[in-house]
């Protein structure tokens, strides 16, 4: 798959680093998937919550932080949608979310 919007997720481990493990792990399997439906995401992240339209929420270090993204299965794109605490995740809509 394509990440776009990496950086974000590389200046959110800088101001964050005990992410950083997480998010570069995340990366990585990514990376080298080829999701084509959201049973996919659910083979390699068992934690991932798929809420439909594309949109797949990730637990990043042991749900203290969370991951929104924007998955295009149809031309293998991963788009960042938002990353923050468990309580700025609570105060956002993931269905719509589009900070970067």
């Amino acid at each position: 798959m394509r990440i776009l919007a990496e950086a974000t997720l590389k200046k959110f481990y800088v101001l964050h680093p005990e992410t950083e493990t997480g998010i570069k792990i995340w990366l990585r399997k990514v990376k080298k998937a080829d999701w084509k439906q959201p049973a996919d995401i659910n083979e390699e992240f068992t934690h991932a919550r798929p809420i439909g339209n594309g949109r797949v929420i990730f637990n990043i270090n042991k749900n203290d932080y969370r991951l929104v993204v924007q998955v295009n299965y149809d031309s293998g794109q991963v788009f960042v949608c938002f990353i923050g605490t468990h309580s700025q995740y609570d105060k956002i809509d993931p269905t719509t979310i589009w900070d970067y």
